[in-house]
Order: structure tokens, then sequence, then C-alpha cells
């Protein structure tokens, strides 16, 4: 019997958007997963003061927007446990979860630039293989690192998407919303029925 390989995509998700959705199916089908993880964080060790919903609405438009895609599932490992939550923590435990599996952590271009700021970022590679979207327009190698992370290159898949070149963002689906501007075909329409059901983001 073959591995199972797993994708892990983590995030705020607040609100969740199709750029989320598209890098998640792009990388299921690149790198042929049997799954992709949608992760929500609950304390990121960033991000702190910037959640603008509540983590039961973010939980409940994440379930959404996943909706009929039967490779998609969310993992509540940022959620059910203290926080700050380091990526290398919750690859760890995910790997716990299931040893047997061939983990792909998908982050975008912007986060392998930043990656030797993050904690342990080599036991986060050693736990995984790093997929990193790389935008058209976007300078980033998977060697670019090696000279302060010895060998990262070798952990790392691109994953080239044209498609978001112009990169869709939560933050500009808030702004938007916050200016009495349409969000429509910028989010799945069951997030934005919710959206505007309970007023977020206002």
């Amino acid at each position: 019997m073959s591995r199972a390989r797993i994708g892990i995509l983590g995030g705020s998700f607040d609100p969740p958007q199709l750029g989320h959705l598209i890098l998640a199916e792009y990388s299921r089908e690149i790198l042929d997963l049997d799954c992709m993880l949608f992760v929500p964080v609950g304390d990121h060790p960033v991000k702190r003061s910037s959640a603008r919903s509540p983590l039961p609405h973010r939980l409940a438009m994440l379930k959404l927007a996943i909706a009929g895609n039967q490779h998609f599932r969310i993992s509540r490992v940022d959620i059910d446990r203290a926080g700050p939550h380091y990526s290398a923590d919750t690859v760890n435990i995910i790997r716990a979860q299931q040893p047997d599996a061939q983990l792909y952590f998908v982050m975008g271009g912007d986060n392998l630039r930043d990656l030797p700021t993050w904690e342990r970022p080599q036991e986060l590679a050693r736990s995984c293989r790093l997929a990193v979207m790389r935008r058209a327009d976007e300078d980033i190698a998977p060697d670019m690192h090696d000279e302060s992370l010895p060998g990262l290159s070798q952990q790392i898949d691109m994953i080239d998407v044209p498609l978001l070149s112009v990169w869709l963002s939560s933050t500009h689906v808030v702004s938007r919303l916050r200016a009495g501007h349409s969000v429509r075909y910028l989010v799945p329409d069951a997030v934005l029925d919710y959206i505007c059901a309970r007023n977020l983001y206002q």
C-alpha cells in the first residue's frame, strides 16, 4: 500500500477566499495529494492582534468554503491546544497523527522569503516537504536560503501558479467590505451569505 500524501495549509481564513481554495486545489493536483488539511490558527505567533472575527465564525465560514470538495478537510490541531502555534509544532502533531503519511506544508513565496526568521525552520523542513507557491512575478528559488539553512532546497517543491499572479487576500476582501464594495467572486457565495447575514467585517 502506498503512503498517503497529505497537504497542510494553515492560516487565519478571516475570511476564507477563493485564493485559498485555488492554491489548495492546484497544490493537491500538482503534488498528487490524497487530502488537503486546512488548519485554522487559534493563536498566531505573528498576528496575535490581527484577528477580525472570532474563531467560531472563521471555522463556520471555512466549513462552508470547502464543502463539496471530498479532498478538503479541516484540522483542529491549532484550535484544540494552547498557543502560540508554531508551524514546526503543528506539523509534528500531524506527523504523530499520521505517522506513515508523506506531509507537504503549503506556503506562499513570501513565507519562503521569511523562513529563516521562523521558529525552528530546520525542524519544520525535516518533518515534511515544503510546497511553495510561486507567482509569475516572484523572484524566489528553492536554494535561496541554502547558506543559512543548509540542504533546505532538497525539501522544497515549487508550485507555479500564474493564475494567482494577482493575489487575492483576505485583507483585500475585508477592505472592500468595510468600504461597502462588492466581494462577489472573491469569496464563495455561501461565505458571502454568511458574512452578510451576520454583518461581519463592518
